[in-house]
């Protein structure tokens, strides 16, 4: 969960206490280059694919994933942003972030997108990012990129790329960031 995330929700101001790191900068640095060549390779190179990082984990991670996309096949992709907290169907139990804006200055009609987060758990976010794409275009193909699985699906939604899977328990918290990947929880201050 992005720091801004964790710092509107409940306990409000909540502080995550990193229980065991899981994956190093390192690691997350070697799977986000094993993603991309998996991204290049499914598709047959980079044509008309796109990245969405989702406000706040994914987007870090989809910039990451473009400048190693860049390295791997020599060719920039276009790379926006997507906001889906008004398109949740757990809206109000979610902080609603006025600085995590929707950026996607392109069309999306014939390309491949590739949504990317930092977390895939129940699956909501991912449903609601769905709905929220159908605004700008009809995609040919919607694939999903995320640093860590964590099971505990509520809805059938399987990833395409995974950096890694990490199973957890309901209660635990992931926090990814440029420093690796920690397991802990969330406590109030």
């Amino acid at each position: 969960m992005a720091e801004r995330e964790r710092s509107h929700s409940r306990p409000r101001g909540a502080v995550f206490v990193p229980r065991a790191q899981v994956m190093s900068g390192e690691d997350v640095r070697r799977a986000i280059t094993r993603m991309a060549h998996e991204i290049a390779e499914r598709n047959r190179g980079l044509q008309d694919v796109v990245l969405i990082g989702l406000q706040t984990g994914g987007v870090a991670i989809a910039e990451r994933l473009a400048e190693a996309l860049a390295e791997v096949e020599g060719a920039t992709i276009p790379v926006g942003t997507l906001d889906v907290a008004f398109y949740r169907d757990d809206i109000g139990l979610r902080p609603v972030l006025p600085e995590a804006a929707t950026d996607i200055s392109f069309d999306l009609t014939r390309c491949t997108v590739v949504l990317v987060d930092d977390v895939l758990f129940t699956g909501r976010t991912i449903r609601a990012a769905l709905n929220a794409l159908s605004e700008y275009g009809r995609a040919q193909v919607v694939e999903l990129a995320v640093m860590v699985d964590r099971g505990h699906r509520e809805l059938p939604i399987r990833p395409d790329y995974v950096g890694k899977n990490l199973p957890t328990r309901r209660d635990e918290m992931v926090d990814v960031s440029d420093d690796g990947v920690a397991l802990g929880a969330l406590v109030g201050r």
